[in-house]
């Protein structure tokens, strides 16, 4: 899935979609932060960012709390992700 994919749950009425699009939005930008990090630690980065590592690394932390937040209360309001 793509950010492209989610566009449509994003404009839902439904409540449910709209999670579901922002859970699966944030899943994906936290799997690019971590592939990005990955390619940074191996060398094979193509462009050297201007925050330090940790700042990253930092953001993926929250992003990945932020998510299990979100799985949590998916799963409290029986909403399957």
């Amino acid at each position: 899935m793509e950010l492209k994919d989610t566009i449509e749950m994003m404009n839902s009425g439904d409540y449910r979609d709209r999670f579901k699009a922002e859970y699966y939005q944030l899943e994906i930008r936290t799997n690019n932060l971590w592939k990005m990090l990955n390619e940074w630690e191996s060398g094979k980065l193509h462009f050297v960012p201007t925050c330090s590592k940790k700042t990253l690394y930092d953001q993926l932390k929250l992003m990945i709390d932020y998510m299990t937040v979100l799985a949590d209360r998916a799963d409290q309001e029986g909403i399957e992700l």
